[in-house]
């Protein structure tokens, strides 16, 4: 639950913290004191849209920071696979914080460590429930009404969502498959035809770059033939050579070294040269042994390269590139090959619908059975709120085409008496009942989730009541009151008969100092209390009969209500 709400600079907030407790909790105030900042500044720090108009004028930064203890069973593996450990100093509570700055920059952190914005989101649909006072508008579009009921039957609807999305995908690849089969034929015919010609060459990977390293070597055969007699000539062969001029060298020295003892160095580098030179003589034997002329085999290599050169001209491209290209052309026959296959094509589609249509069938069975069980509970709670003899249900009809979201569509009908017949909810509910029926929803599908445990533990309700008064009033604050026996339940409310009906009352009010204005909250004693619930009862003025009114009403409220019945999805 929510223990403590903190803002720094936000809005007309300049310092402020609330803490909370169990139980159900009302925020009051005069119009435009601005009740719903604090509701503002949790959805922020829970994960809402910022931006920089959250920021104080004249400040730079805005900040929240919201606690909550104990941390959910449902979060706790989650935070601890995304390294948000616990504090030391409280080990069961979860601290989430943010900041915008003037320039609409955003951060955010969960205790203490660096979140982003989606992670606050994620973790703050396991926190809190916040139906706003315009709630009710949501009940008419399609959308909403399917997601209300998806989630009040714990309905997964993401498998189905993927099917569809392959059978789609695999529906356009048929489709595509079909419209462009000549232009596929056409395409094939002349990949076909490239790919004959080039297969005769037979391209090998690294044929061009041999091919040419082996015609430059034929090609300069003779100077080769020359250039290796004339080095075993200077080496070995002539008159003097190389190998004697060192041989002399190394006797005139050899016969004065021993009275120059540092000519030895000398003498061995010479003895290595004459070692080299005579290695070398006889590697230049054995070349001139091996190199011949080869005219015919230089006519097979000058075919063979105006073959190359004679395709990569007629393709554009260069002759290294044709073992790649027809690696290319082969792969995209290949492909057209496959896509062409309409029979294999038609299966796969099937086999991809087949498996959409099961998904969404379980889907569907799921509504249908949940439907009158929602529709149930809500026409109960309508009796309460001043709407007896109404009837509400849950009208799911086949859509001419399946959609992700599945095969029906999800409308709210609603009979505001007995007697009548139901009708879309936008077209025959009041703004008032519509506010009514919202609050029912609200109350049923919380009831729900916390059943089965997948309810946040804070439930709040912005002024939801908006629309609501006399009896029914007091029947809004009395299920509110019950509602907080189970759950934690803050209301923003301007009903005195809600506000009676609460464990709690925070005040809001504004305050000028210094010339600006700032909104302040404060937590009411009893005496306050009365004073507070008088003024919503008669306006500014707080006559004794206002005051005791509002004291009878305080008296009358039953402290000990019983808890509601949950309606569980068969």
């Amino acid at each position: 639950m929510l223990r403590r709400l903190s803002l720094r600079h936000f809005v007309i907030v300049s310092r402020l913290e609330v803490e909370f407790q169990p139980g159900f909790a009302v925020l009051t105030g005069e119009t435009g004191a601005g009740k719903s900042i604090l509701i503002d500044a949790l959805q922020l720090a829970l994960g809402g849209r910022g931006d920089a108009g959250v920021v104080r004028e004249g400040e730079t930064r805005a900040e929240i920071s919201a606690e909550f203890e104990p941390i959910p069973a449902v979060l706790t593996a989650w935070l601890d696979e995304a390294g948000f450990e616990a504090q030391d100093d409280a080990p069961t509570t979860l601290l989430l914080r943010r900041t915008v700055d003037a320039q609409g920059k955003s951060r955010a952190w969960i205790n203490g460590s660096a979140a982003t914005v989606g992670q606050l989101k994620e973790v703050g649909e396991h926190l809190v429930d916040i139906h706003g006072q315009h709630a009710w508008q949501s009940l008419t579009r399609p959308a909403s009404v399917r997601a209300l009921l998806d989630d009040y039957a714990a309905i997964d609807t993401r498998h189905m969502a993927d099917a569809w999305q392959q059978w789609r995908a695999q529906q356009a690849r048929l489709d595509t498959a079909r419209q462009q089969g000549a232009e596929r034929a056409l395409e094939r015919e002349r990949l076909a035809w490239q790919i004959g010609e080039v297969d005769k060459l037979a391209p090998g990977e690294h044929e061009w770059a041999e091919l040419n390293a082996e015609h430059q070597r034929l090609a300069h055969a003779q100077a080769i033939l020359d250039a290796l007699q004339s080095a075993i000539t200077a080496t070995s062969d002539g008159e003097p050579s190389a190998e004697q001029l060192t041989g002399r060298a190394l006797d005139t020295l050899s016969e004065v070294s021993g009275y120059a003892p540092e000519l030895q160095e000398v003498i061995e580098v010479l003895q290595s040269a004459q070692a080299q030179l005579a290695d070398a003589a006889h590697s230049l034997s054995a070349l001139l042994r091996r190199t011949e002329l080869d005219p015919d085999r230089l006519g097979e290599l000058d075919a063979r390269l105006s073959s190359w050169v004679g395709l990569a001209r007629r393709y554009r491209r260069m002759p290294e590139e044709l073992p790649a290209v027809l690696a290319q052309w082969r792969a995209q026959l290949q492909e057209i090959d496959a896509t062409a296959d309409l029979d294999a094509l038609q299966q796969q589609t099937e086999a991809a619908w087949q498996r959409y249509l099961a998904a969404a069938s379980r889907v569907s069975a799921a509504r249908h059975r949940a439907a009158p069980t929602l529709a149930a509970a809500v026409t109960a709670a309508m009796q309460m709120l001043g709407m007896a003899g109404g009837r509400f249900e849950i009208a799911l009809e086949p859509l001419p085409e399946p959609q992700s979201h599945g095969l029906e569509s999800a409308e709210f009908l609603v009979a505001g008496h007995a007697g009548s017949t139901p009708r879309p909810l936008g077209k025959v509910a009041s703004g008032g009942e519509l506010s009514r029926i919202a609050l029912a929803i609200a109350v049923t599908t919380s009831q729900q989730r916390q059943a089965r445990g997948a309810g946040a533990a804070t439930l709040i309700f912005d002024e939801v009541d908006s629309g609501v008064g006399g009896a029914v009033a007091d029947t809004v604050g009395q299920l509110m009151r019950r509602l907080g026996r189970e759950r934690q339940v803050l209301a923003v409310t301007h009903l005195p008969q809600v506000a009676a009906c609460a464990d709690a009352h925070l005040l809001v009010s504004k305050v000028s100092e210094d010339g600006r204005t700032r909104s302040d909250i404060r937590t009411l004693d009893a005496a306050q209390r009365i004073g507070e619930i008088a003024r919503m009862l008669g306006g500014q003025t707080r006559s004794d009969a206002g005051l005791a009114h509002a004291r009878e009403m305080l008296a009358t409220v039953d402290a000990r209500p019983q808890p509601l019945q949950t309606n569980r999805v068969p």
